[in-house]
């Protein structure tokens, strides 16, 4: 094959440094600008913090975010902006800056570096940890750290045992069998937390049952139901069960209340944060001050930056000094990348801020009946297209300030995402949003006689009578985006 050249036209779209800081900006929530903010004043030196910040939002910033122009306040910044620096730079590529050599996005590699890392003990470091108090030889514990690292997130060991013995054989040379397997399987079994290591969820809930026997008559007849009725009681056939067992309701009830308070997923719980002791922190925050609605921003993690006043004067006296030397070309080429760098990271965070608000405030607008009452029938049908339209922004940019976002109102703290939602026809041409059919399909089921629920069917004619026109399929639909089983499962004794 010969080699050739050819000469081509292409028209591209590219984005600046600039765009893509503040595009990575917008995603970034309020509880992790701080950490963002302080990241790029370790990196950059000429960025610092204003001393006389006060947290919160001044009617001062207000004023500019509601502004249609984005004006800098201080001048002053553009003074560096004015210095000549094309004596200290020359065409030549044999004497470049030396630090214009480096690439911080790969730098060299340093043995010595200690690099930060969050030290916590993994789910699986715990099951090492009990695996240490066996009493058995180097073979055998191999084999049991194979089994563990088998073992998923959820505690689960949905691995056949004859591919963990031919792992052992083709990767440690180890040869086992599936009986010796086995009998460490049952061993890991009886490890914290109860039902790790179960093939399934049947054998996860009998590991715990068995757990605490104890003579326990109820416990007795739980494992009874788990081993021989289990599909039946997945599916709630409780009729099968007590014609099989010969249980009486208050037995069957008893049974129902041992078996709801095991655990399904024994590893989900092992170093992972309740998701009721997680703190939100809300970016935006919603008043409503004698029916007038006031929106402002948390800007309790975004200090007040500025340019580094030393290292513009240093600039300066380069600027006024007559020796233009190699390390004076080299100091006035750093010094002048770091303040453009901290100018385009100050003016990133502003532009953030101003995006954040205009399009949180188009969206309270376009949501006020709901941030004035709280009531989830009044939102209005709105997607992504509606705001971008009307803050004249990109729809990639209005996703990303929605995403990851909270607000603060006086009815609780949503996530932006909360108020997008497609529309529906009712029966007099009106639009609604699908979030009033969802929270009114969710009041009926909450409603409903749990001895008796109501069917899709019945839950459609009930959509029906008031008025909206939605198919069976789309109750559905929507009562599993809600996470509400079908009626069978929801049936109650």
């Amino acid at each position: 094959m010969s080699l050739s050249q050819s000469l081509q036209q292409k028209l591209l779209q590219k984005l600046s440094p600039q765009q893509i800081q503040l595009m990575k900006l917008l995603q970034v929530p309020t509880a992790n600008l701080e950490e963002r903010i302080k990241e790029e004043l370790e990196e950059n030196p000429a960025l610092e913090v204003t001393e006389d910040h006060e947290d919160g939002t001044s009617e001062e910033s207000k004023e500019e975010f509601e502004s249609d122009e984005y004006e800098e306040k201080d001048g002053s910044e553009d003074d560096y902006e004015n210095i000549d620096i094309s004596e200290y730079v020359n065409d030549s590529d044999d004497d470049v800056a030396d630090y214009k050599l480096r690439d911080d996005n790969y730098p060299d590699a340093d043995e010595d570096r200690v690099m930060p890392h969050r030290v916590e003990t993994s789910f699986h470091e715990v099951l090492l940890d009990q695996l240490g108090m066996l009493v058995v030889d180097d073979r055998t514990r191999k084999i049991a750290e194979q089994i563990v690292g088998s073992i998923d997130d959820d505690g689960y060991l949905r691995r056949e045992t004859a591919s963990i013995a031919d792992d052992l054989a083709f990767r440690q040379n180890i040869e086992t069998t599936e009986e010796e397997i086995e009998t460490l399987i049952k061993k890991i079994q009886q490890f914290d937390p109860p039902g790790v290591a179960a093939r399934d969820l049947q054998e996860c809930l009998l590991i715990q049952l068995r757990r605490k026997k104890n003579g326990n008559k109820g416990v007795d007849v739980a494992i009874d139901v788990l081993t021989y009725y289990f599909d039946e009681f997945t599916k709630k056939h409780y009729d099968k069960i007590q014609r099989g067992l010969n249980l009486t309701d208050e037995q069957l009830k008893e049974v129902i209340n041992q078996i709801i308070k095991l655990n399904p997923k024994p590893g989900g719980d092992v170093t992972e944060v309740n998701k009721a002791e997680a703190y939100v922190i809300p970016d935006f925050f919603i008043a409503n001050t004698g029916g007038k609605l006031e929106l402002s921003l948390n800007s309790k993690n975004a200090p007040d930056l500025r340019i580094s006043e030393g290292y513009k004067e240093m600039l300066k006296e380069y600027d006024r000094g007559s020796k233009k030397d190699k390390r004076q070309k080299e100091a006035v080429l750093f010094i002048k990348q770091k303040i453009d760098a901290a100018k385009w990271f100050i003016d990133a965070i502003k532009q953030r801020q101003q995006t954040l608000y205009n399009t949180m405030h188009t969206i309270m607008d376009y949501q006020h009946d709901f941030f004035l009452t709280g009531d989830e029938t009044t939102l209005r049908p709105m997607i992504l297209k509606d705001i971008a339209e009307r803050t004249a922004l990109d729809i990639s940019t209005v996703s990303r300030v929605a995403n990851s976002k909270f607000v603060q109102t006086e009815f609780g703290t949503y996530r932006l995402k909360f108020f997008f939602s497609e529309s529906l026809s009712t029966d007099s041409g009106e639009e609604v949003s699908t979030r009033e059919v969802k929270k009114i399909l969710s009041d009926l089921i909450e409603g409903e006689s749990k001895k008796k629920p109501l069917s899709d069917e019945k839950l459609t004619e009930l959509l029906q009578e008031k008025g909206y026109n939605i198919a069976r399929r789309t109750v559905a639909k929507y009562r599993e985006q809600l996470n509400i089983p079908v009626a069978r499962l929801r049936k109650e004794l």
